[in-house]
C-alpha cells in the first residue's frame, strides 16, 4: 500500500504535477486528485493504484513501505539516484 502523503511527496521529489502523473500512468487528473485526498492509505481500485506506483517508480521514486528496511523506520519516499 501507499499513503496519500507518500504519493504527494514522490510527485514533489520528481517535480511532477498531478497532470504529469496522470499522463504517466494513464489515469485521469480527477482520479489522481481523489487518490491524494484519501486519509492514510490511498483509496481506489488496485489496478489504478498499481499504475500510479509503477509510474512513480519508473520516474525514479522509491516508495518505502511499512516494514521495509529504512534507517529511521516508518514509511517514506526517496529517489533512486
Amino acid at each position: 500500500m501507499i499513503t496519500s502523503a507518500q504519493m504527494k511527496a514522490a510527485r514533489a521529489l520528481l517535480g511532477m504535477d498531478q497532470k504529469k502523473l496522470a499522463q504517466a500512468c494513464g489515469l485521469s487528473v480527477p482520479t489522481i486528485q481523489r487518490m491524494e485526498a484519501s486519509q492514510g492509505n490511498v483509496r481506489g481500485n488496485v489496478e489504478s493504484l498499481v499504475k500510479v506506483i509503477d509510474a512513480l517508480e519508473a520516474a525514479g521514486a522509491i516508495l518505502i513501505s511499512e516494514g521495509m528496511v529504512s534507517d529511521t523506520g516508518g514509511r517514506g519516499v526517496r529517489l533512486k539516484f
